[in-house]
């Protein structure tokens, strides 16, 4: 699935160590928003694999920032326990400047 929305790091996403910024809880509305709501329907027992693609405009952007921030959402959306990730893959491409984008794949291992 692929979500077209600039990934948002962990140093936009906070105030100080317990608020979120008004910039996360945008993204996290949009997100939640742009997710579809059946997309993932997993046993609260199930092992998980999840690849995230993250289509940055700036080659400079830290790959795994954005990944705790989707993740969380992720959690929120379709109810599963991010305890439950095994394993996890994490790519970054660079693109034209407003084509940004999230691809996520996840699968029961």
């Amino acid at each position: 699935m692929r979500i077209n929305l600039k990934p948002l790091s962990v140093n936009g996403a906070w105030q100080g160590k317990r608020f979120k910024t008004p910039a996360y809880k945008k993204y996290e509305s949009d997100m939640l928003i742009l997710l579809p709501n059946k997309a993932f329907s997993f046993s609260g027992k199930a092992k998980l694999s999840v690849r995230y693609i993250f289509g940055f405009s700036n080659s400079s952007s830290d790959l795994a920032n954005p990944e705790k921030l989707v993740t969380d959402i992720l959690v929120k959306k379709y109810g599963f326990d991010d305890r439950q990730i095994y394993e996890m893959h994490l790519s970054k491409i660079i693109v034209k400047k407003g084509f940004e984008f999230i691809d996520i794949h996840i699968e029961e291992i």
